[in-house]
């Protein structure tokens, strides 16, 4: 398989792969924020009883949580692609 058909090939997997990982930290987060906010739902950023720090730290956690998973969840297609295919998806 040429390099151009790979990459072809590889995009929708890319894609599949990156809205699950969006779900599954979603996921995530709800549960970490459960334990360290002690409240069911995060804030969000215009939410007018909340102040500017509960906001801030829900944003960085999930924001970190986020590139974690997705991170995860691309390398793991990436290593993937190369077992199957022998060849390293760009």
């Amino acid at each position: 398989m040429s390099n151009t058909a790979l990459k072809i090939a590889y995009k929708p997997v890319g894609l599949l792969l990156g809205a699950g990982a969006g779900l599954v930290s979603g996921l995530i987060f709800k549960q970490v924020w459960k334990v360290a906010g002690h409240d069911d739902d995060a804030p969000n950023a215009t939410d007018q009883d909340r102040g500017w720090p509960e906001v801030l730290l829900a944003a960085t956690l999930q924001g970190a949580i986020f590139a974690v998973v997705k991170a995860a969840v691309d390398r793991a297609g990436a290593v993937g692609v190369q077992k199957a295919t022998g060849r390293w998806p760009d």
